[in-house]
């Protein structure tokens, strides 16, 4: 009886890696012909090898599971790849049957590190096939505090005030004759904002020049002589 397993869906051959501690995938096309001439030793070696829960031999047809190939990166046919764990451990390009042979021959003596529950997945709190683990019991274990809600909601507000804006600084650069400098200086420049008046009047030092006196309303009589 071979050995073989023929994938038809992802969740197959999730399945697959999830229970199974080695397995050997062949990704082919029934066009491809080094994929036809080396099929006799992958199903010999799936034969000689395959056992529940600990070896699989899975073959994997490129154009009817694109979804796959294209998730473990597969260029070129025949492409071998070994998991173990869940997880590829080599991958062996090309018709080669004595490389293929000695890579399946190491990874047979490879530890068992599949477990009952199922594997796990990288998300913290969740198991496959086991219950998921708490809020308070992640934050209590030393585990990641939960995650602030996301607000999706727009400002409204704010997205009329970038639109009047953005039609200001249009109306500035389309009547000014220096279009560039003119929006420089505009006060809907909101990226490089121009200076205020309080900068502008700045003296030497970076101090603030004061305002030119006003004279004074009151008069003695002694300015009215003056004035005559």
């Amino acid at each position: 009886m071979s050995g073989l397993i023929s994938i038809q869906s992802p969740s197959q051959w999730q399945d697959v890696l999830n229970s199974t501690n080695v397995v050997v995938a062949d990704f082919y096309a029934d066009w491809c012909g080094p994929c036809n001439a080396i099929a006799p030793h992958f199903e010999k070696m799936a034969n000689e090898y395959s056992k529940p829960k600990k070896a699989a031999f899975c073959k994997i047809n490129v154009d009817t599971q694109s979804t796959i190939s294209r998730a473990h990166g597969v260029s070129a046919m025949p492409t071998f790849i070994i998991f173990h764990a869940g997880k590829p451990i080599e991958t062996i390009r090309g018709a080669n049957p004595p490389a293929l042979a000695t890579a399946v021959a190491n990874a047979m003596k490879l530890p068992d590190k599949t477990k009952a529950g199922g594997a796990s997945f990288g998300t913290p709190g969740r198991t496959l096939g086991g219950q998921g683990v708490g809020v308070g019991a992640a934050a209590g274990s030393g585990g990641l505090p939960p995650s602030r809600p996301y607000n999706s909601g727009f400002d409204v507000v704010s997205i009329l005030r970038h639109l009047f804006t953005i039609a200001a600084l249009y109306v500035v650069t389309l009547v000014a004759i220096d279009p560039l400098q003119a929006a420089e200086k505009s006060s809907f420049n909101l990226v490089n904002p121009p200076a205020r008046d309080a900068a502008r009047g700045a003296g030497p030092g970076g101090k603030a020049r004061a305002p030119p006196a006003r004279p004074s309303a009151f008069r003695t009589l002694a300015d009215l002589g003056k004035d005559e």
